[in-house]
């Protein structure tokens, strides 16, 4: 064999293992957008049931429901400051401060918080039993927290 062949067999060697390099990379790369959606899943999981706990507070404290998100931040109803939630937290899934509000039969007052993200959620199964009407949801946006009855 002379030289040059011997150089062509190296030059597609190299582009073999390029090649092999470019998959793993994409498949990792693949696989940290899973793993970043599945922990933005849990994490509106445990802020859905902080919005459920201070809606369920605000109605405990006095009748009715807060008319703005920003009610359960100070809680205009008492003269000394009643605070449910210490900020209103960004959407995990969306990454914006908005979200979309459930309105009570007076169309005013809130009942209830959702996702704005039309996204199909990873996990539609197995969900704890205060999740159970989340199964089988096509979207965050229908995963939608209420306060629980007592």
């Amino acid at each position: 064999m002379n030289r040059r062949s011997q150089e062509g067999f190296t030059y597609i060697g190299l582009l073999i293992v390029l090649a092999i390099i470019g998959v793993a990379a994409a498949g990792t790369l693949q696989m940290g957008a899973v793993l970043q959606r599945h922990a933005a899943e849990e994490e509106l999981l445990a802020i859905g049931v902080e919005f459920r706990d201070a809606l369920k507070n605000f109605s405990r404290a006095a009748p009715g429901a807060p008319h703005s998100l920003n009610d359960l931040l100070r809680d205009p109803r008492f003269a000394n400051p009643h605070r449910y939630l210490r900020r209103i937290p960004a959407d995990p899934v969306t990454g914006k401060l908005t979200w979309g509000v459930v309105l009570g039969p007076d169309g005013q007052s809130i009942i209830g918080i959702h996702s704005l993200s039309k996204a199909k959620p990873i996990k539609i199964t197995r969900f704890p039993l205060i999740f159970r009407d989340f199964e089988a949801k096509s979207s965050y946006s229908e995963w939608v927290f209420l306060p629980s009855p007592d």
